[in-house]
């Protein structure tokens, strides 16, 4: 154990105290979604302030790799975590002096998440630079851990404060944990340069930075196959996302606190597995559990959803389809880590979040479209007496259990397809440490 805190010394430092900021970041969003929807009672203007916080990942992430490996990732990092509070200074502000209106707030989000997109890449080469090989599945899995907690801690702090003393205490607790995330990364965290081994990187156009991470995935068959393979998984789990609230909320035995409950069975699970990850022996073929957890992930999931109608086994089928999921990216951040070098890593990152998160807004539309226009009148005028109706009962609820079923088939469908494609590539696992 010793020995593992001396490797991991810088490591720890600078996660710990990320998540301490991601935590409450993500307060603050919590915070400013039940603001505004008491302040407009509208759900499509609650619902773009994500909207306006994901659009400049998706289009700008490929830029922003190229960015962030030309740039110091340190300094980087610094810069953008102060934008991303100057905005949260200018929220205070506004609503200090009576001034924030949605629009206002829509800006800002928009500016923030713009500042997430180059933060992102430059973050995530820091941590292969400071990590040694050794450890990647320890540290993924630590990643892992501390997202499924800010997952589950989030909604219940950023609700009590903000009972307690309002939007303005969420912002300032924010602001806190921020201020030790900066200082602790300007003061006590070391991330040596891509260029230490005396490689000089040239100085490329932003363009030509692009085109050579887009060149590097299409001559590295196994990270663009596995890129397009949890594309389509995130199709499909961006559907569910859209299809879960109106299954629970319009089934008799649900309502807003079970699908607060169910909801929070994911994080619990991902949490779970988040630590079971840390303690795992590395596997003999990586490439064979990222398939096999994602089959089991949306199969079950999906399936138990489809044909139950008790809350329990909501929650059994959330902790059952989100167990898997730290293991899964543990073993894919094994084989991005160990498999693109240091120097572009940051480029190659960015061009492999727009090529796998493009589908997560597509699937959230689709996964709306298909409860409201398809599915749910297909259960309203089916015949009462009939299978459908036995199989999923009735009212909207229905419709969106006829939904999990199809995105059951799908997802089992792309596990099947690029599992056969995934077998003929090889992962070879590096011995040495960096």
């Amino acid at each position: 154990m010793k020995n593992i805190w001396k490797e991991l010394n810088t490591f720890l430092i600078l996660w710990f105290t990320q998540s301490l900021s991601q935590l409450g970041s993500s307060m603050t969003n919590f915070a400013l979604t039940l603001w505004l929807y008491e302040k407009t009672g509208s759900a499509l203007k609650t619902a773009l302030l994500s909207v306006c916080s994901y659009t400049p990942y998706v289009l700008m992430s490929m830029f922003a790799g190229a960015l962030s490996d030309r740039w110091d990732k340190k300094k980087t990092m610094l810069a953008c975590d102060t934008f991303a509070a100057c905005c949260t200074v200018t929220v205070l502000f506004l609503l200090r002096t009576d001034s924030l209106r949605p629009v206002h707030m829509y800006l800002l989000n928009a500016v923030s998440g713009l500042m997430n997109t180059v933060q992102q890449p430059a973050s995530e080469v820091a941590m292969t630079l400071i990590t040694p090989k050794n450890q990647y599945q320890r540290t993924s899995g630590l990643k892992s851990f501390s997202n499924s907690l800010v997952t589950i801690l989030h909604p219940v702090f950023a609700a009590a404060l903000y009972a307690a003393a309002g939007m303005e205490g969420v912002i300032v607790v924010d602001l806190i944990t921020f201020a030790a995330a900066f200082g602790a990364l300007l003061f006590f965290v070391r991330i040596p340069s891509v260029n230490r081994q005396g490689k000089e990187i040239p100085k490329e156009g932003m363009l030509s930075s692009v085109r050579e991470g887009l060149t590097y995935l299409g001559g590295n068959r196994l990270i663009l196959w596995l890129i397009l393979f949890l594309a389509g998984v995130n199709f499909v789990a961006s559907a569910f996302d859209a299809a879960l609230p109106p299954y629970v909320l319009s089934h008799e035995n649900g309502g807003r606190a079970v699908l607060g409950l169910v909801t929070s069975c994911a994080g619990i699970a991902t949490l779970a597995g988040s630590l079971l990850v840390t303690v795992l022996p590395a596997p003999k073929n990586r490439v064979r559990i990222i398939c096999l957890t994602m089959l089991f992930s949306l199969g079950t999931e999906n399936f138990i959803l489809a044909f139950s109608r008790t809350p329990v086994w909501w929650c059994i089928a959330q902790a059952a389809g989100w167990s898997v999921v730290p293991m899964m990216n543990a073993n894919l951040d094994v084989i991005l880590r160990s498999t693109i070098p240091a120097e572009i890593q940051g480029r190659i990152y960015s061009c492999r979040n727009t090529l796998q998160f493009f589908t997560i807004p597509v699937g959230t539309l689709t996964g709306g479209f298909l409860v409201d226009r398809v599915c749910g009148p297909l259960m309203e005028r089916a015949d009462p007496a009939g299978l459908l109706i036995r199989l999923f009962g009735t009212g909207k609820g229905s419709g969106a259990a006829l939904v999990m079923l199809i995105l059951g088939v799908m997802g089992v469908a792309v596990c099947l397809v690029f599992g056969r494609i995934l077998r003929n590539y090889d992962f070879t696992e590096p011995n040495s440490r960096r």
